[in-house]
């Protein structure tokens, strides 16, 4: 207990000093402030300007958290493994994760071995934020009460939890509590619930100058994330920096976005970079090897300590990490320890983040390709210069392809080894179509443009899964034989309401309904409304409400073959009825329960509320909400709108990911866009700009993006320097 006091107190005495930066510090602090401008909209969105680059990230950082630094502060304190010492010993398996791939020692050499132009950039991340927390005394951070040069080496590739979020804590937890594979029950539960959880990913379309109004080209930015996920920013400086779009919480470069001459959507890529390794042990006294061929080699090994919060005390616990040269062991699979090998290169990937966002043309955007760490993502491409292009992944390790790599391999066969990189050329890459456009929604890529898409038999197996989704089918469809596109048309295409998904579920129903002698009375009227209905979204279809929970139970319900996409399974729902009727009138009973009827029109119960900033949302059916006539992705929505539905208490579906920060841009003389959020730009519930934007984005009315300084300055509704607002 004395440890632990004493703990507590050394704790406390830290974060007093960082509470009172010194003298020069502060002075260097607030000379850097003086070269950065900051102008907010009259959307609240920060337009950003600085002498340097550094300068301009250092007004970045400050600006971010001004408008929500409780996610700045949370990615981080998840990203540097420390969320324990907030939520508790239930994350310590999350933080464990963090620190198997990288200590705080191995993130502070990397900063260190960085180049000097990547440091500043360091640096004036760090710097931006804690001047920002010297300025505001009355924010008090959950932990971190000042910000290191090194923690974006954590944070480094874009995409929050990005490849490290694929690695189980499940199976990391049962290794360290049992030695032993997570349980198959609890296996086939995580696989239920995976299969339950709204699809993630997005959309990014580009269309070629030849098919639009002003013959220039246009690019579709449509991430779906979570809600509040990421600000819209616009950051400028003298050095060439002149990036607009979206910036995950706490990054120094915008991750989404555009520049006068290029733009770039990531979409998640389900290309396989990351694969297991079964490790043959072997203990020798207290020693352990692993076999490699025909030599024994020694397992590396460490201790990890990390805190928790018990109660109002901190307290720790401490593991042992191993690692071989595959990576570090993570859970165990077959009876054998198994390491996790992913890319892990955080200099390369922070550089390539922030270089992506200057570059002028094509030419300059491939060789920044090549610096291939970009590696949960493929990236859809658009310029002024007229180019359209798609890169599917940018890291791919080269595999010999008589191992199956989908499942955990033998990682005492050196055969199995990695053996390098693809080259870009190499990867999947589409570049200038015939048919004049591109679209990936996390789909195959070799139906991204039609028959000028790439051909499956070219390529390694794993370099892509061949599986189709019902938004890629949807965007198929609409992009076909289409001409004469402008800003405001792509974005009504990127709403389209038809949902593909229920026309392959829906007939399924009502012919099992109609094949019955012995018809149940109380689902005539609702087989009719869906027998009647054009598979459309909307706020006033009860027959939208009724499919939604339909395939939703369907889905979590009804048997189905294993190893099946979400879409197949909802094609075999659609064919093989047998548990249809009786999943449709719970659903009718569980409607006229929830809501006293059945007829409720898809808006009364598919809703938006944002009560509070918190970053975990709680909902309320008696407090204000709006509705929404959007759907969910797994429909084959476009404008994906998906819903949490396990809020105690709460009987209506509020939307908590999909449509976050979306953009259309227009390349020509002068580059075009418009955009929207969900809900707003700040998270504070005080704020005009908290939810200000969410009245536009169910009505489709996107706002102007102001991206050249008189534009910016034309709705200007205020200017300062950092610590001057």
């Amino acid at each position: 207990m004395n440890r632990i006091v004493y703990l507590l107190a050394f704790v406390l005495v830290l974060s007093c000093k960082t509470d009172k930066p010194e003298k020069d510090e502060i002075e260097k602090w607030e000379a850097q402030a003086a070269n950065v401008e900051i102008i907010r909209d009259d959307f609240g969105v920060p337009h950003i300007y600085g002498k340097t680059d550094a300068d301009a990230v250092f007004g970045l950082l400050y600006a971010q958290c001004e408008d929500d630094f409780n996610r700045v502060e949370q990615n981080y304190i998840w990203a540097t493994g420390r969320l324990a010492e907030v939520d508790g010993e239930e994350a310590i398996y999350s933080d464990l994760r963090a620190k198997l791939f990288m200590t705080e020692e191995e993130a502070k050499a990397n900063y260190e071995n960085s180049p000097a132009w990547l440091k500043e950039l360091c640096d004036a991340f760090a710097d931006g934020i804690n001047y920002y927390l010297y300025t505001h005394p009355k924010v008090k951070p959950k932990l971190l009460t000042h910000f290191k040069p090194w923690m974006p080496m954590y944070f480094s590739e874009g995409s929050i939890g990005g490849d490290i979020e694929r690695i189980s804590t499940k199976k990391i937890a049962a290794f360290y509590e049992s030695d032993m594979a997570l349980p198959e029950m609890e296996a086939i539960q995580l696989k239920k619930e995976k299969e339950a959880e709204e699809p993630q990913g997005s959309n990014g379309i580009a269309i070629s100058g030849k098919l639009t109004q002003s013959g220039n080209p246009l690019l579709l930015i449509n991430p779906h994330t979570s809600f509040y996920f990421r600000g819209e920013v616009h950051v400028v400086s003298e050095e060439g920096l002149n990036a607009y779009g979206a910036v995950t919480w706490g990054q120094f470069f915008v991750y989404q976005g555009f520049n006068e001459k290029t733009g770039w959507m990531h979409t998640s890529t389900y290309t396989d970079v990351m694969d297991e390794f079964k490790e043959t042990i072997v203990r020798n006294d207290d020693n352990l090897f692993y076999q490699y061929g025909e030599e024994l080699r020694p397992v590396a090994s460490s201790e990890i300590v990390l805190k928790y919060l018990d109660g109002k005390k901190l307290k720790e616990k401490k593991y042992p990490a191993y690692r071989t040269h595959h990576g570090p062991i993570t859970h165990v699979a077959d009876g054998q320890w198994t390491a996790s090998a992913m890319m892990w290169e955080p200099v390369n990937a922070l550089a390539q983040s922030f270089i992506r966002t200057k570059q002028n043309g094509y030419k300059g955007f491939r060789e920044m390709m090549d610096i291939r760490t970009n590696s949960s993502n493929n990236t859809v491409y658009a310029d002024a210069e007229g180019n359209i292009a798609y890169f599917h992944g940018n890291y791919v390790p080269k595999r010999d392809v008589q191992f199956d790599y989908t499942e955990p391999v033998d990682g005492s066969d050196p055969k199995t080894d990695w053996q390098g990189l693809h080259s870009v050329d190499e990867n999947i890459l589409v570049l200038n179509p015939k048919n004049g456009w591109i679209q990936n929604c996390n789909s195959t890529p070799y139906t991204s443009a039609l028959e000028f898409s790439p051909k499956k038999g070219d390529y390694p197996i794993y370099m892509s899964r061949d599986q189709e989704n019902f938004r890629g089918v949807h965007a198929i469809e609409l992009l076909s034989d289409r001409k004469g596109y402008t800003i405001d048309s792509l974005i009504q295409l990127a709403h389209d309401p038809y949902l593909p998904a229920f026309k392959a579920l829906i007939p399924g129903l009502v012919k099992a309904y109609y094949a019955q002698d012995d018809k149940n009375p109380k689902l005539k009227e609702p087989i009719k409304i869906l027998e009647e209905w054009d598979y459309t979204a909307g706020e006033d279809q009860v027959a939208m409400t009724l499919a939604h929970f339909y395939g939703t139970a369907m889905g979590s319900s009804a048997k189905h073959p294993d190893n099946i996409s979400d879409m197949e399974r909802i094609i075999y729902f659609g064919t093989h009825t047998e548990e249809a009727l009786k999943i449709f009138e719970e659903v009718i009973d569980q409607l006229t329960t929830d809501f006293v009827t059945w007829k409720m029109p898809w808006g009364e119960v598919n809703r938006y509320q944002r009560i509070t900033g918190d970053i975990k949302q709680y909902f309320d059916d008696t407090k204000p909400s709006i509705p929404i006539g959007f759907a969910s992705g797994r429909w084959g929505a476009l404008a994906a709108y998906g819903a949490r539905y396990t809020t105690e208490g709460a009987k209506k579906i509020y939307g908590t990911r999909g449509n976050s920060f979306v953009a259309v841009v227009e390349f020509g003389d002068t580059v075009k866009a418009k955009s929207i959020l969900a809900g707003g730009q700040s998270g504070d519930p005080a704020s005009p700009h908290f939810d200000d934007q969410i009245i536009r984005y169910k009505n489709v009315n996107w706002k102007e993006v102001p991206f050249y300084r008189e534009d910016v300055l034309k709705r200007a509704e205020e200017t300062y320097t950092p610590g001057k607002r």
